[in-house]
Formats: structure tokens, sequence, C-alpha cells
């Protein structure tokens, strides 16, 4: 095995580690949209029960159709932020056994080079 072999490897890992954290924050920000989709639709039933403006049934319809749909999503996408992340660990600890095969040495080691 060569030296590049390695390198060559961990930075396809670090790029894959990247491409991780996108999908992460990705999710993150689905799974803020999907509370905010079952708070709006909590807020709307609940002006709707009221009567406060005077909304009819199709309005209770569409705040049930968010929440159900603000659930099912945030579900799915807590699912998916949990997968990430486990990848993401998973990709980190194959990083850090090849930064322990690789035969690093201190710089102070190193001949200097004359300018």
């Amino acid at each position: 095995m060569t030296e590049d072999e390695p390198t060559d490897e961990m930075s396809e890992i670090e790029a894959r580690i990247e491409e991780l954290a996108e999908s992460a924050e990705r999710s993150r920000r689905i799974i803020f949209g999907s509370k905010l989709a079952i708070g709006g639709g909590f807020a709307l039933l609940l002006v709707t029960l009221l009567g406060l403006f005077g909304l009819d049934a199709t309005a209770a319809l569409w705040s049930i159709a968010l929440v159900l749909g603000g659930i099912v999503s945030l579900g799915s996408n807590v699912s998916t932020l949990r997968q990430t992340e486990a990848a993401i660990t998973a990709a980190e600890t194959r990083r850090a056994g090849l930064i322990g095969r690789i035969h690093l040495r201190v710089v102070g080691d190193a001949p200097m080079k004359l300018m």
C-alpha cells in the first residue's frame, strides 16, 4: 500500500462527511418547519373551534391537515437525521483509523530547507 492511498481514501471520507453534514442540516431545517406546521395547525384549529374570526369547517380541515402533515414530516426527518448522524460517526471513526495508520512525523524531525 502506498502512502497516497490512505490520503486519497481520507479525502473521499471527508467529502462524504461534508455531504452528510449538509443532509443533516437540511433535515434539521425540515424538522423546524414541521414543528412550525404542527404549532400553526393547532393554533388555527383553536381559532376555528373558538369561532374568533368566523372561520368555517374548511379552516378546521386545513388545520388538521397541517398538524398531520407536520407530524408525518417530523417523524420521517427525525429518523433520517438519526441515520445521517450515525453515518457521520461511522465515517469519522474510519477517518480516525486511517489517520492512525499513516506514519506522521513531527515537523521538527524534518530536515531544514535552506533558503
